[in-house]
């Protein structure tokens, strides 16, 4: 199966959220997909399907596919912790996914395609893994011949969000992952439980 690229806001309608971030389009429609819209009637929905949709949601907004998903919480299982927590700790601490909470890019997708064309540093050596996993004190800067990049600069000019767990030199172009987000510093509205319950299945 290949990477979702389809239309967004379709996406975000399904979950009933804006999952990759502000959308107009979704703000107007905001209700379910599909020819009936908001008139159809929706029965309950049963357990299986809710712990789902939720495992859905995780894998859309961080852009990942159901084995790397799967590798991942089998890692989480295996790891101390919270299975749930450490789950949603290593979708934040993907390469591609610090970049986008630097402000680097407005979107994961875009995060991705910057590391993937070699325009990201970790630790002065370029990577172009965009599931490459950081550690706490690994620097992500962007390439010395990308700093002139107008994608990245109007990325970095609109960016707002400040995380505790990383910090960003605008004058260098790089920022340190300072550590492993605590599950209170992780904004995404997702009930990682669910997706741990519907894995032990």
């Amino acid at each position: 199966m290949a990477r979702y690229t389809g239309p967004k806001t379709k996406i975000a309608r399904k979950f009933g959220e804006a999952i990759f971030g502000d959308d107009k389009s979704f703000e107007k429609r905001n209700y379910p997909p599909g020819q009936h819209g908001n008139a159809r009637r929706r029965g309950k929905k049963s357990e299986y399907a809710i712990q789902l949709m939720e495992k859905q949601k995780a894998k859309y907004t961080y852009g990942i596919l159901e084995r790397q998903f799967r590798n991942m919480f089998k890692k989480a299982t295996a790891a101390p912790g919270i299975t749930g927590q450490v789950l949603l700790q290593l979708c934040e601490s993907r390469l591609d996914n610090v970049v986008y909470r630097m402000g680097i890019s407005p979107s994961r997708a875009g995060a991705r395609q910057l590391v993937s064309h070699r325009h990201i540093t970790v630790n002065g050596e370029k990577v172009n893994i965009p599931s490459y996993q950081l550690k706490p004190g690994d620097v992500v800067a962007v390439r010395e011949k990308s700093k002139s990049l107008s994608a990245i600069n109007d990325s970095l000019a609109n960016a707002s969000h400040v995380y505790e767990w990383i910090t960003w030199n605008n004058d260098k172009k790089e920022g340190t992952f300072v550590s492993v987000p605590e599950r209170i510093q992780i904004p995404e509205n997702i009930n990682e439980q669910f997706i741990v319950e519907l894995y032990s299945k």
